[in-house]
């Protein structure tokens, strides 16, 4: 064990020629993550919201909240609906990131807890793992924020 005033050991990269790549894209990393988090999203929203790819629209997300017993349905597939659209276009632009990350970590914890948990881990079965990353991803950013490459840090605003 080391000292507390004693200076790290430098650092060991498995691959050295790599550490200027490293070095170069590691402001970019978080980014991207956040970028990719939130358009993958915004589908998913679009199926609840207005059909697409391949979803069933807002009266068949209603019926299903309903039957899972979110009454009244509608209001609670527009608010799923909506922080998946809304909430991932502003993650992914780095606005007001803390509280749509927030958004999107709360229902994806009620999606891992109240729909998905029956159904065992595996996404394939209709399980928790892909909702439950999401929402450690969206944790993630409401412990982070946007990051200096967002527009809450262009606006000077971090919320």
């Amino acid at each position: 064990m080391r000292a507390a005033n004693e200076p790290s050991p430098p650092s060991r990269r498995i691959i050295p020629t790599l550490g200027p790549i490293y070095e170069a894209l590691s402001p970019v990393a978080l980014p991207m993550i956040r970028l990719t988090a939130g358009l993958l999203l915004v589908p998913h929203g679009s199926q609840k919201l207005f059909g697409w790819f391949g979803g069933k629209g807002m009266e068949a997300t209603a019926q299903f909240f309903a039957s899972a017993g979110f009454e009244p349905g509608y209001f609670w597939a527009l608010l799923v609906a909506l922080t998946e659209f809304v909430g991932g276009l502003f993650l992914a632009l780095g606005f007001l990131t803390r509280p749509a990350a927030a958004a999107i970590a709360t229902f994806m914890a009620v999606a891992v807890t109240q729909i998905h948990w029956p159904n065992g881990f595996f996404w394939t079965d209709k399980g928790f793992e892909y909702p439950l990353m999401w929402g450690i991803v969206a944790l993630a950013f409401v412990i982070l924020g946007g990051g200096r490459y967002s527009i809450d840090a262009l606006i000077g605003r971090e919320f």
